[in-house]
């Protein structure tokens, strides 16, 4: 063989090998692409064609009251469906048109008869919240082209009753206001998920580290401690309040005084939770008893009352020198009610609401007239503050509770002046949910329950399983005293009502306060509260406060307040089968 020819072969052969080297890089370089630079996208796509995820939706719980001692669901959850339609595989429009006009009637959208003809959609929602009655009559008729989507629904089945203490699930699926609001998550539970690799025919395989199988967690079933039967009646009562005083707004708020169990929380106007979105007014989402601190006026004498006879400066025998008014420091305290005056007792100063006598108390809490020490301002602050816990949150659980205000005599503003307006509930605010917890403290032998909707959660079978009791204090006033305070709403009442039911033990106070409107107190509109208690002269089994008031009217707390005070307590010493004394 010639040297050319040899020479062209090795030619080849380095060509060919280049080649090969070449080639080898190239696949090299691709395989470094794919399994480094694009592993996480290859990945990615793989998940997509091998991977199934199915969210199983948790169920959420559903709320119950009491009725008397049993258990009545008053939220529940409804399967209803999405009526959707596809134009293309419709053939006869004329018909899908007029079975869902006889069909879905009320739930349909509007227009929704010029999508069903429409051959460029393919996707069109049609009607909602379509009943299971009305779904499988439309499925009857065998029309190609619609389509169902099963969702979930809250359903009130009681409407109206306790909306502001239940509240409502948005549009969202999130719970809003009240108990629905504030438990949300605990309603709400944790949804599940289904997640396999599966192979090309969807066949999911038995084995890989991607498989999961968590079943979801529906949300605790909820029992209130809101008895039915008494919160109708509460309600009741306080629409009929309304009509008599020509007012616009009253809530009540019944609490059992040996546990803070809220037996009835209204406020009106009032609205159904499951027609939320037709509120006009966002105001009458409010819990008023929970979420609107106000001034609570001549509500507050007792608990001053109670402030002296525990530090031992006056007995309900006490006597002071009325007339009519008080100065302190630069200002001049007036009664409201005029002519009792001359030597009477801390007792008359009750029974006629007069603003002199807690002035009274308060100056002798630091032995001082004329004005209202520093130290005495300071033990007025710890017992409404830090004993009776008005201006506090209580924990109650509804949401957007509110915290009110008591003045402090450390800031400037808690002056003698402050503190003399104060003692009688003006100059401070508190919500009626703090009123009533520390009222019942005062009245039940001096122990502080925290104020509860809850009564525990409901079993698999269907039973109660009762919550822990929540933190009670002791001491907040003796139990001497509260006999005491007791005794003197008692008498306080009985000066100006003949209409409790005989037989019983029922104590109250009215208080009018005027009200704030721009940072000025205005002086044609005022609120009206009625505070009380009832049940026999040794245990008190109910606290009642009641609220009334209207855009520029005067209302008088033993006027309109108190009727209703009386109208549910003498409805309750019945429906409580409460044994009369004799």
């Amino acid at each position: 063989m010639s040297k050319p020819i040899i020479a062209l072969s090795n030619h080849r052969i380095r060509l060919l090998a280049w080649l090969v080297v070449i080639m080898f890089a190239v696949f090299v370089v691709r395989l470094f692409w794919l399994q480094v630079i694009d592993h996480d996208k290859f990945v990615s796509l793989a998940n997509q064609e091998q991977l199934k995820r199915l969210v199983i939706p948790a169920k959420r719980g559903e709320i119950y009251m009491m009725d008397g001692d049993k258990l009545a669901k008053v939220v529940l959850n409804e399967t209803v469906y999405t009526v959707f339609v596809d134009p293309q595989i419709i053939d006869k429009p004329e018909k899908v048109i007029e079975a869902l006009k006889e069909i879905a009637g009320g739930n349909l959208r509007e227009n929704y008869d010029d999508f069903v003809g429409k051959k460029d959609l393919r996707y069109w929602v049609v009607a909602n919240k379509v009943t299971r009655t009305q779904a499988e009559l439309l499925k009857k008729r065998k029309l190609g082209g619609i389509g169902f989507q099963a969702v979930t629904q809250r359903v009130y089945p009681e409407q109206q009753l306790a909306s502001q203490t239940l509240g409502f699930v948005n549009a969202e699926g999130k719970g809003s206001y009240g108990v629905e609001g504030y438990l949300d998550k605990q309603l709400t539970g944790a949804d599940g998920l289904l997640q396999s690799v599966t192979d090309i025919s969807s066949v999911p395989l038995t084995i890989g580290k991607n498989n999961i199988n968590r079943p979801a967690r529906d949300g605790d079933d909820i029992a209130l401690t809101i008895d039915r039967n008494i919160q109708s009646y509460t309600e009741q009562a306080l629409a009929q309040g309304l009509k008599d005083a020509g007012a616009t707004n009253a809530s009540a708020i019944v609490m059992d005084p040996r546990s803070g169990k809220v037996l009835a929380m209204a406020s009106l106007p009032t609205y159904n939770p499951a027609k939320y979105w037709e509120v006009k007014d966002a105001n009458d989402f409010k819990n008023v008893a929970t979420m609107v601190p106000y001034e609570a006026g001549s509500v507050f004498k007792p608990f001053t009352l109670g402030i002296g006879i525990d530090k031992g400066v006056v007995e309900p025998s006490s006597t002071f020198y009325n007339t009519d008014s008080i100065r302190v420091e630069d200002r001049v305290i007036k009664n409201a009610l005029k002519g009792y005056t001359g030597q009477i007792t801390m007792q008359d100063a009750l029974n006629y609401s007069l603003n002199t006598g807690m002035v009274t108390v308060a100056e002798r809490l630091g032995g001082t007239s004329g004005t209202i020490s520093k130290s005495a301002r300071q033990v007025i602050y710890d017992y409404f503050h830090d004993r009776y816990r008005l201006g506090e949150i209580t924990g109650i659980e509804v949401s957007g509770e509110a915290t009110g205000r008591i003045i402090s005599p450390d800031q400037q503003e808690g002056n003698a002046v402050r503190y003399s307006n104060m003692v009688f509930g003006q100059g401070l605010n508190v919500t009626m949910v703090q009123a009533t917890a520390g009222f019942s403290a005062l009245i039940n032998g001096g122990t502080y329950y925290q104020p509860t909707v809850i009564a525990g959660t409901i079993d698999d079978d269907g039973s109660l399983v009762r919550s822990k009791p929540k933190q009670a204090y002791d001491g907040v006033v003796s139990g001497a005293t509260s006999r005491k305070v007791k005794d003197m709403a008692h008498k306080a009442r009985q000066v100006f009502t003949k209409d409790d039911k005989s037989g019983y033990y029922i104590g109250g106070k009215t208080g009018t306060s005027q009200t704030i409107e721009n940072g000025k107190y205005t002086f044609d509109q005022t609120t009206a509260s009625y505070l009380g208690y009832g049940g026999t002269k040794n245990e008190s089994e109910y606290v009642i406060m009641v609220q009334i008031s209207g855009k520029g009217l005067e209302l008088e707390g033993n006027i309109h307040a108190k009727p209703i005070f009386t109208n549910i307590s003498n409805w309750l010493v019945d429906y409580l089968r409460i044994a009369p004394e004799k």
